[in-house]
């Protein structure tokens, strides 16, 4: 519905526009630690409180924002550059050796949740952001390839693909030329609903300590530092929860608007 799409496009906005303006401005510095005044509640001064630290929340949100976003998006990017080609070489070769290759490939990922590759890298290279990049993106690559893979197979027995095998295209120009354009819609829909779990997994590896660290703030170490102090300052527990919890319904919902706007046969349901 194009309600989904437009709240879904104003919250992701929002923290998308947060993120941006950390950049260049918070209302503190959020590696300030200003011990006096540590644990205050919501009020002018701090609009969202203070932590244990002292430290402005709303800056600290704000950064996080920022972390977040970019751990999501460059593991996105890793599994779409990854997967969506490939899904289409799997397609192409559908029932040789090379595709079962690369399915029992994605079936060995997937056996293997973000969490418990982020240990095995941090294992051998040490907790990070940049680790926690590899992590999820290695796990979005077999997302992508198997939805790649299954709507190319569908389209590779359409009269136009039959058409441009006749007319002596090879299977890589075909893939690139043909399939790939329409399955682009669908790619774009899955890397939202992709970008707003790669938030999900960014704040619980944070929250476990394999993810960013100090003094970069993340929403999931976050919450690791308030649950101890959630009886007497709710509030460090609650915001970053709220800034997990809106910013991933907002990109589910604009993944469900953008399924309605891009589905031709959803357009004409509603028609």
């Amino acid at each position: 519905m194009k309600r989904n799409l437009i709240i879904g496009t104003v919250l992701s906005a929002t923290f998308l526009l947060a993120a941006i303006i950390s950049l260049v401005w918070t209302p503190y510095d959020h590696t300030l630690l200003d011990i006096p005044n540590k644990l205050k509640t919501p009020n002018a001064a701090n609009l969202l409180g203070t932590d244990h630290f002292g430290r402005d929340i709303l800056s600290m949100i704000m950064v996080g924002a920022r972390t977040s976003i970019a751990v999501a998006l460059v593991a996105v990017g890793i599994g779409m550059g990854l997967g969506v080609p490939l899904g289409l070489w799997a397609a192409a070769r559908s029932g040789s050796w090379l595709d079962e290759l690369i399915m029992r490939g994605n079936d060995l990922v997937f056996a293997f949740p973000s969490l418990v590759i982020a240990i095995l890298i941090t294992a051998i290279f040490g907790a990070g952001a940049v680790n926690a990049i590899i992590a999820i993106g290695i796990f979005n690559i077999p997302v992508f390839a198997r939805i790649t893979r299954g709507a190319a197979l569908s389209l590779w027995q359409r009269e136009f693909i039959l058409a441009a095998r006749v007319a002596g295209k090879s299977a890589a120009r075909i893939s690139v030329e043909h399939i790939l354009p329409n399955v682009t819609n669908l790619l774009i829909v899955q890397g939202t609903i992709q970008f707003s779990l790669g938030i999900l997994a960014e704040a619980g590896l944070s929250y476990v300590g394999l993810g960013a660290q100090p003094p970069l703030p993340s929403w999931g170490r976050m919450l690791a530092d308030a649950q101890t102090l959630v009886s007497i300052a709710p509030h460090m527990a609650l915001m970053p929860g709220f800034a997990i919890i809106l910013t991933v319904l907002g990109l589910n919902l604009m993944g469900d608007g953008l399924r309605d706007y891009l589905d031709p046969r959803l357009r004409v349901a509603r028609a």
